[in-house]
C-alpha cells in the first residue's frame, strides 16, 4: 500500500559491472569502459545518483589498472553531471595495494571491506593491516568509504572504526545479502541490522543490497525501512527466472517503481551528495 506522507529521498545506487558477471552470463554486462560509460549514463536518467564501479582487462578479467579508473571516472562525470563516482577496493581485481592504487584519484566514495568472510568458492580476505591502509589512503585522499558488510561483525567493527576517527566523512555502512558463505537473505537479520544502525550510529546513514534473485527482495525491505539501496548486474543479470535483465537501467527503474509505491523521492545527485556529507560536484 502506498504512503500518503512522502518520506525521506532514496539513494539509489547501480552496482554496474562487478568483478564476476561476463557477456556469457548476460549480453548487456558492460565490460568496456566506454560500455560502462553508456550503461551508467542510461542507469543515471533511470534514477540512480551512485555509480559503483569496477573495471576490466581487455579479456574480460577483473583489474585495478588505475589509469581505466581514471577513464571511467571521467567518463561517469562528462556524462552524469553531479553522479557520485565510488570505485571498489575488492578483492577480485588485485592484491594488497594494488586494491587501492585508484584512490589518489579522488572519486567520491570507494567500498570497503572491514573483516573477512566465505565468497562461494574462496575466502574474501580483508586483514587488519590492509583495512587500516586502505582506511588511510581514503583519509589521505579525502575519499568517503562505503562500508560493505557482509557479517554482523563487519557493521560492529565499521561503527568502531568510525567513533576512533579511522574513516574519512560520514559513516555510510551497507548490508550485503545473498552471497553464498555469507549472510543470506533473511528477514530477521535485516530487520536487526536496521534497529542495530539506529541505535549505535544513529547519525549514519545505510543502504542494503541483494545478490540474484534477492535483489529485489531487499531492495524492497531497504525502501521500506527508509534506508538506501542498490541494484544492477554486478548483483544480479536477470529480471526473473525466465528473463534476462536487458539493462542496469532496467533494475534502477524497478527500484524506482518501489520508491514511488513507498512514497519515497528518488534522491538527485545534489541531494544523495547533502545525505552522504559529500563534496559538491
Amino acid at each position: 500500500m502506498t504512503n500518503d506522507v512522502e518520506g525521506p529521498p532514496c539513494i539509489l545506487c547501480v552496482a554496474i559491472t562487478g568483478s564476476v558477471p561476463t557477456k556469457a552470463d548476460n549480453p548487456a554486462v558492460p565490460i568496456t569502459v566506454e560500455e560502462q560509460i553508456e550503461s551508467t549514463h542510461a542507469a543515471f536518467e533511470a534514477g540512480a545518483s551512485i555509480a559503483h564501479c569496477h573495471v576490466r582487462a581487455d579479456d574480460g578479467a577483473p583489474s585495478s589498472d588505475p589509469e581505466r579508473f581514471a577513464r571511467l571516472g571521467e567518463g561517469i562525470s562528462a556524462h552524469c553531471p553531479g553522479m557520485i563516482v565510488q570505485f571498489s577496493t575488492g578483492g577480485r581485481s588485485g592484491a594488497g595495494a594494488e586494491r587501492g592504487g585508484m584512490l589518489p584519484l579522488r572519486p567520491d566514495m570507494a567500498s570497503l571491506s572491514v573483516g573477512s568472510n566465505n565468497f562461494p568458492t574462496r575466502v574474501y580476505e580483508n586483514p587488519p593491516e590492509l583495512i587500516t591502509w586502505l582506511a588511510s589512503q581514503m583519509r589521505a585522499h579525502e575519499v568517503v568509504p562505503e562500508i560493505e558488510a557482509f557479517d554482523l561483525s563487519h557493521i560492529l567493527h565499521a561503527i568502531r572504526l568510525h567513533q576512533a576517527g579511522a574513516l574519512y566523512g560520514h559513516l555510510y555502512v551497507q548490508f550485503v545479502m545473498g552471497v553464498r558463505g555469507a549472510m543470506p537473505v533473511d528477514r530477521e537479520v535485516f530487520d536487526f541490522y536496521v534497529t542495530l544502525m539506529r541505535t549505535r550510529a544513529p547519525e549514519a546513514q545505510w543502504c542494503a543490497a541483494g545478490i540474484g534473485p534477492g535483489q529485489i527482495i531487499v531492495n524492497e525491505w531497504a525502501i521500506a525501512a527508509g534506508g538506501h539501496t542498490r541494484a544492477g548486474l554486478e548483483d544480479n543479470v536477470r529480471l526473473d527466472r525466465d528473463r534476462l535483465a536487458p539493462s542496469n537501467a532496467a533494475l534502477i527503474a524497478r527500484a524506482a517503481e518501489l520508491c514511488e509505491k513507498y512514497s519515497r523521492p528518488v534522491a538527485t545527485p545534489a541531494q544523495a551528495r547533502s545525505i552522504l556529507g559529500l563534496r559538491a560536484a
